[in-house]
């Protein structure tokens, strides 16, 4: 948040969009920090826990733009109004169900999501997030996805996701989380 605090001091703020952004903790950390934040999830019932968390924690009077709408229906519409964001946050899931009865699996369109993302991205962005939390890719290849993200330049740092069991200390993997920086 600190880069978001740096950056958001000027006029106007940083427009963040926050992708697959269930009950909105992501959310209300940029615009507590003076983003302009757009908040997207496919179900209605994560997108009002959003906004009802954002009211119970006072913030409802914060820039947050909520929607209800298939994430990639919502990329290609805001990459033909010609909007831009200056960050992103993805935290999509390995299965689900779209609106009007589509199947999501991320094996299959985490590629289009990564590239839709990229053509979103301001021309100064600031950073882009991405949790994966399914090794099962359908053999897209981990490397490929920091590639794409690299695609901007800037530095794409990998972390592994897991847990430590706290009776006989195995690590028990639970996915990869990204994080792209210009800087």
């Amino acid at each position: 948040m600190g880069m978001i605090r740096q950056v958001s001091t000027g006029s106007p703020p940083p427009r963040i969009l926050n992708l697959f952004g269930y009950t909105g903790g992501a959310t209300l950390a940029a615009a507590s920090a003076g983003c302009a934040v757009t908040h997207v999830d496919s179900s209605k019932a994560m997108v009002t826990w959003c906004s009802e968390n954002a009211r119970l924690s006072g913030m409802e009077s914060l820039p947050i733009r909520y929607i209800v709408e298939d994430v990639l229906t919502f990329l290609q519409r805001e990459l033909r109004r010609g909007k831009k964001y200056d960050a992103v946050v993805m935290d999509p899931p390995a299965f689900g169900r779209a609106k009007g009865g589509g199947l999501w699996k991320l094996s299959e369109h985490l590629p289009s999501l990564v590239d839709s993302v990229h053509q979103i991205l301001s021309d100064n962005p600031l950073f882009l997030l991405l949790n994966i939390y399914s090794d099962n890719l359908g053999g897209l290849p981990l490397d490929r996805i920091a590639e794409t993200l690299n695609l901007h330049g800037g530095i794409t740092v990998e972390e592994p996701l897991g847990l430590v069991g706290t009776m006989d200390g195995k690590y028990l993997p639970c996915g990869t989380a990204y994080r792209w920086s210009a800087v």
